[in-house]
């Protein structure tokens, strides 16, 4: 074979190797519909795993194993929530997975620590099972002033950027961090002010948010919370019933619009009728307005308030038993025309 042939042969493998090179680097290696999609690895996952996690999605296993293998992907597996696009090529999704893509993660209007736990494994890699354990940990408790009801008080609703395969121990970290952080001095001043620990507060906050969501009357009524704790009086607080006996039956799906007479008697250290003082934890996520309308309460002899029927969403006040009475029956009479039983 003379020079010029096998220049021309090797050309031809050369342009060969070079089709099949581009065709596995930069073509379209993806087989799904979606225009972007997210894919978890778990912790401690092997190349073996993310293999089978990528096998729905990626049209030519072996074209990205070739490409994984030279840029020493097996060996360099990352756990992590990884964004990949319709289109990519082989070599842009080993990129993809090398960038771990965080978490928006959000919460807000849990009532306990269970639901709390279930709505926070549905966003990143530890279970509630896990979760729950960590949270109630008793050294972490003992170390920070908590106790098992009382710890909910840590977490403050809000969106938080964490990534996906973040560890419940350094999650539990980042809440408390968010906790210190919200208590300013400011804030603490507040509390102290009014003979307040921060738990104290945010319990008081859970039961004014669960009674108002009108921010302009909410230091009203934390006003009305507070003047009956001051003087030792039972806070009565119809949504401590309502938690009651949610607890009771185990179900806090269940919707509670009417509180009745025999309810005021349920058994349980929640239930603010039969016992004075606050109840054992918040019965809810409190929001940043309520917990401030707490610490910003407003100055009046109310001791008392019920809804309104002409304000709907509004409450009327009374400093007197007999003005609330009158409140109160007016209420319970609206509530029989609407046939309102629960």
């Amino acid at each position: 074979m003379n020079r010029n042939k096998i220049i021309k042969c090797l050309g031809i493998v050369f342009f060969f190797f070079v089709a099949i090179v581009y065709i596995k680097f930069f073509t379209s290696d993806t087989n799904f519909e979606k225009k972007e999609l997210y894919v978890e690895i778990p912790t401690g996952s092997k190349y073996q795993d993310v293999e089978k996690i990528l096998s729905p999605l990626v049209k030519n296993m072996s074209d990205f194993e070739f490409i994984a293998k030279r840029r020493s992907y097996p060996e360099n597996v990352r756990a992590g929530r990884f964004l990949i696009k319709s289109g990519m090529s082989a070599f842009q999704l080993v990129s993809a997975l090398r960038r771990n893509v965080p978490v928006k993660l959000a919460f807000n209007n849990q009532e306990r620590l269970e639901n709390l736990c279930e709505r926070l494994s549905s966003q990143i890699e530890p279970n509630s099972k896990k979760l729950m354990n960590t949270f109630r940990d008793s050294v972490f408790l003992q170390k920070n002033g908590f106790n098992k009801e009382s710890v909910f008080a840590m977490f403050l609703a809000n969106t938080y950027e964490v990534y996906w395969d973040i560890s419940a121990e350094k999650f539990r970290t980042k809440m408390l961090d968010e906790y210190n952080s919200f208590w300013t001095k400011d804030r603490i001043a507040k509390a102290t002010a009014l003979n307040l620990t921060p738990v104290q507060v945010i319990t008081i906050a859970s039961i004014v948010h669960k009674e108002s969501v009108k921010k302009s009357e909410r230091p009203t009524i934390a006003g009305v919370y507070l003047n009956r704790f001051v003087k030792g009086m039972p806070l009565q607080a119809d949504p401590t019933v309502i938690y009651a006996l949610k607890m009771r039956d185990n179900n806090f799906d269940q919707v509670i619009k009417r509180v009745l007479y025999n309810d005021l008697f349920i058994k349980s250290p929640y239930n603010t009728y039969i016992n004075i003082g606050l109840p054992p934890g918040p019965i809810s996520m409190p929001d940043v307005d309520a917990i401030d309308a707490v610490l910003n309460p407003k100055k009046h002899d109310y001791l008392y308030f019920c809804a309104s029927v002409e304000k709907f969403g509004y409450h009327i006040f009374a400093a007197t038993y007999e003005q609330h009475q009158v409140n109160a029956k007016k209420y319970a009479d609206w509530l029989n025309l609407q046939g309102t039983k629960r």
